[in-house]
């Protein structure tokens, strides 16, 4: 302790250091809050605007894939004429065939004009009253150089018989695409129109015609003067544009906040083709953006607007509830320093006034000894008892005051116990703790005792100190947690029980249904195996048809049901891991894929001696899939080229293999489509195939505790990563 000269001076005073550091803690504090929510908001309006631009993306990407069908059904339509003059009931019965109302909803039918002088003309109108289809009358009336009237116009509804001999050649708009597609020998576009059909329906949209060339000898001549004297006529489609983007859209809730307006911006004024009923409406859009797209002849820009940013990134809600926490934060930080710096100040001036040292120290030891919870005691060098708080008479069930001049460890139940002995000696060394029980009317209690020596002169007749904590809560609840643990461990057991019997019960009701559905279509294809059979005859093409159809679809149907087979047989059998030469296996399937397919060609590179462990028919099933994928969609490929070979970069233990072809390749956006079951990226007619292939891959790769991921271009290839344990694991 300090001599009493010490008592009165004074310890230096800086009452403004703390509040100086508390507005510091606050300008801090706050600059860090707005600096982390800036770049939150930062990155929650890059994620917003990336998904706009993907949904942007996509769209067009519909509107046009829409359109495609829509030329597809045309290409038909022109290869009919292209072979033979179809009379009117054909013509309607080809069109009724395509099923337009339900597979181009928006299509309002599809018709032929055919190219004439007005000589052609008036020959066209004998051979049609010789045909006894009555006086073919042209609107409108007058001598033109050249006519384009439609002579037929499929299916034959009210509307549709009403156009019947209107001249498309005397209408501007119309006559300029119909001349495009008569001198490029391609499909072209019109420009926006008022559709004829839509004064008899009593309706009013805009609308556009899409025209195919038809020549002669069926096939495009080589030059323009060519294809101006070989063009017989046109086929066309006529349709609405609401309905047209409508139905190129009919999943349009995915893209819910991304409004859409079409211009035609083939001339020298852009004209509006079709608008959503709320664009523009709302002037606070976090994004816009234009995307420039050809329409067989015509220059389309299509304009996206999003919503406001609010709608679009419902996070920023949360950013500001953040910035709003870390405000307050902040000032509760400011407010807790400013607390720190007055109580600081307080202090200080508390200690210039104290002025013995030895009068500070009594009163806090007496203080610390009084008011403490814990129960302490000052114990001379024979282990009595010299004082006591109140807080170890509430432990030890007695008044301090009764406690002074006892024997300290006669409190206890265990006090003649002779190891014991050796608490006092071992004191003296440094800091002792021990745990020992007593009764407290007639309840066990275990305390935790702490042993201190005391130094100094503090007394002749004080040696130790001794704190007593009641811990006898604390070791029921750690009892209790150790039981509630075991408790918790049986339970987790239990639902990984059930779990795995409720995977195996959907496991067999998924073979089981497989199985069973197997008879509902032997006895389809039967049935209609013995109608075509024995009542050919009495059938029409198109009855014929439709069995071959039903047939088609009682085969397909059959193969998906085997491809679902084969998944539910990937996870049901036991695993039976072998070291596997993977590029002997490959080389395998390579042999039966060339000896089924001779005629084909392909650069296929194996890298040589890769290594794994595995169940050999899974993964002979895995490379078949993915080598037979790339053979697959490298068919149109000028020079296909397949390499599997196997990363530097894996890990010793862990190798990456990779299947890397230059075939038809598919967007990234759709990746996680690929490992889906029946999830195709590309048509059946491009492509045949069940879509369960790359589903039973990822299903292998997961079995042996590996991992998959694809990457791939359109018309640029796909690669295929997937991992193995080693020969060490």
């Amino acid at each position: 302790m300090p001599p009493p000269a010490e008592y009165g001076k004074h310890l230096p005073v800086t009452p403004f250091r703390g509040y100086l550091l508390a507005l510091a803690v606050l300008i801090g504090s706050v600059v860090s809050v707005i600096l982390f929510w800036r770049n939150a908001y930062e990155r929650e309006m890059r994620a917003a605007e990336a998904d706009f631009v993907a949904g942007t993306q996509q769209i067009a990407a519909l509107i046009q894939q829409r359109m495609i069908n829509y030329e597809l059904a045309l290409g038909g339509g022109a290869a009919l004429f292209g072979s033979v003059r179809p009379t009117p009931q054909q013509w309607q019965s080809f069109v009724e065939g395509l099923d337009t109302r339900e597979r181009f909803p928006g299509l309002l039918g599809m018709g032929f004009a055919p190219y004439v002088t007005p000589a052609g003309l008036r020959q066209l109108q004998i051979e049609n009253y010789d045909a006894g289809y009555g006086l073919f009358r042209v609107r409108p009336p007058g001598v033109r150089p050249y006519y384009g009237p439609i002579l037929y116009l499929a299916p034959m509804t009210l509307e549709n018989s009403s156009v019947v001999g209107y001249d498309m050649f005397s209408h501007p708009v119309r006559q300029a695409a119909m001349i495009a597609a008569r001198d490029s020998g391609k499909p072209r576009l019109s420009g926006p129109v008022d559709l004829l059909q839509d004064r008899v329906a009593g309706v009013r949209q805009r609308g556009l015609l899409l025209y195919a060339p038809i020549y002669r000898l069926g096939d495009v001549p080589n030059n323009l003067q060519a294809r101006r004297q070989s063009l017989q006529g046109w086929v066309y489609i006529p349709f609405h544009i609401p309905s047209f983007v409508q139905t190129a859209l009919p999943f349009r809730d995915r893209y819910d906040g991304i409004e859409l307006q079409i211009y035609d911006d083939t001339g020298p004024q852009a004209e509006l083709l079709y608008s959503d009923v709320a664009f523009g409406k709302s002037e606070d859009a976090a994004f816009a953006r234009s995307v420039k797209s050809q329409a067989y002849g015509r220059d389309w820009r299509l304009d996206f607007r999003s919503g406001p940013a609010e709608a679009i990134s419902p996070g920023l809600a949360g950013l500001r509830t953040i910035l709003l926490i870390g405000l307050l934060s902040s000032l509760l930080l400011f407010w807790l320093a400013m607390l720190l710096a007055r109580t600081e100040n307080r202090a200080r001036q508390i200690a210039t006034q104290l002025t013995e040292d030895y009068r500070r120290s009594e009163q806090r030891f007496r203080m610390a000894m009084v008011y403490s919870a814990i129960g302490k005691a000052l114990l001379d060098r024979e282990g009595r008892v010299v004082e006591a708080n109140p807080a170890l008479g509430d432990i030890v069930g007695r008044e301090p005051e009764r406690l002074t001049g006892a024997a300290f460890s006669s409190l206890f139940d265990d006090a003649t116990d002779p190891i014991r002995t050796t608490e006092m000696e071992t004191v003296a060394e440094g800091v002792y703790r021990t745990t020992r029980h007593l009764h407290r009317d007639g309840e066990l209690r275990y305390v935790q005792l702490t042993y201190a020596p005391i130094p100094g002169n503090v007394g002749q007749d004080i040696a130790r100190l001794v704190q007593v904590e009641d811990v006898s809560e604390r070791l029921q609840a750690e009892a209790q947690v150790r039981a509630l643990n075991r408790t918790l461990e049986s339970r987790v057991a239990q639902r990984t029980r059930e779990l795995t019997a409720i995977n195996n019960e959907l496991e067999s009701f998924a073979y089981s249904i497989s199985h069973d559905l197997r008879t509902p279509l032997r006895s389809i294809e039967g049935f209609s195996r013995l109608l075509s059979e024995r009542y050919q005859q009495q059938l029409d093409e198109a009855g014929r048809d439709y069995l071959t159809r039903i047939r088609n679809a009682t085969s397909r149907m059959s193969e998906l049901i085997e491809a679902l087979l084969k998944m539910s047989r990937l996870s049901r059998g036991q695993l039976n891991p072998l070291p596997l030469d993977l590029s002997q296996l490959a080389a395998e399937v390579v042999a039966e894929l060339r000896s089924a397919e001779p005629a084909r060609e392909v650069e296929i590179t194996i890298a040589p001696d890769m290594k794994a462990v595995g169940d050999p028919p899974l993964v002979r099933n895995l490379l078949t899939n993915l080598l037979g994928n790339a053979w697959k969609f490298t068919r149109g490929c000028a020079r296909p080229r397949i390499e599997f070979f196997q990363q530097t970069q894996g890990v010793a233990d862990e190798p990456v293999f990779v299947v890397r072809d230059n075939g038809a390749g598919f967007e990234a956006d759709y990746v996680g489509k690929l490992f889906r079951p029946f999830q195709r990226l590309h048509s059946q007619e491009q492509f045949s195939g069940h879509g369960i292939g790359l589903a039973s891959v990822r299903r292998i790769v997961e079995r042996h505790g590996g991992t998959i991921q694809a990457d791939g271009k359109p018309d640029e290839g796909a690669t295929f990563k997937f991992t193995l344990p080693g020969e060490n694991a």
